[in-house]
């Protein structure tokens, strides 16, 4: 899928800043999964919310434990197959379970680098797939790169980035502001907007 030096850059985080990242961007591509759960009924959207506020929880409270096996196992029973639907909106849903699957994986073996990126790239995929399907044709990479949707992700995943980057030790209130801002905003990485 696309590159982008933000995965380089990537390497220079510790472990925290990368599980911060992701959840980030987990949290930028639940209105995706909700939305989708909303339309189809298929599942539970708060089975993502919840395996996610765990993972913020972890971020920010010393003594959280939390039987991540456990979690994953859920979060797979909620993922649901796209050939069972005939629903555009069933491949950003996907997308947003692959992502929080990385983030999982990343919490139960401690690398955390790849799934940093793997993350990246779910988030990137849902974006780009939704502008070949809109204009109806495949896209190349160069032309990808200059689509302005596609260019808009990257520069959120970079800013995303940048504030991470500057902290010298794990800053709390920017974890926690982080979250707050983007479950705020409820828009995912293609504009869908979470109702409350």
């Amino acid at each position: 899928m696309l590159r982008n030096p933000i995965h380089l850059r990537l390497e220079k985080l510790e472990s925290w800043q990368h599980v911060t990242f992701m959840a980030c961007l987990c949290e930028r591509m639940y209105p995706n999964y909700w939305a989708f759960c909303q339309q189809t009924g298929f599942a539970d959207a708060q089975i993502y919310r919840r395996i996610l506020d765990l993972v913020w929880e972890t971020l920010t409270v010393k003594e959280a434990k939390v039987n991540f096996d456990s979690q994953l196992e859920k979060l797979e029973e909620a993922i649901p197959n796209a050939e069972d639907y005939d629903l555009y909106g069933v491949y950003p849903a996907i997308d947003a379970c692959v992502a929080l699957s990385e983030l999982l994986h990343s919490r139960l073996s401690g690398e955390t680098l790849e799934h940093a990126i793997g993350v990246s790239d779910a988030s990137i995929t849902t974006v780009a797939m939704l502008e070949m399907t809109q204009s109806g044709r495949e896209m190349s990479d160069d032309e990808l790169k200059d689509n302005p949707a596609v260019e808009e992700e990257w520069d959120i995943q970079w800013e995303i980035f940048r504030l991470l980057a500057a902290c010298e030790e794990r800053d709390l209130e920017l974890i926690k502001g982080l979250r707050s801002d983007l479950r705020e905003a409820g828009i995912s990485n293609i504009g869908i907007k979470f109702e409350r």
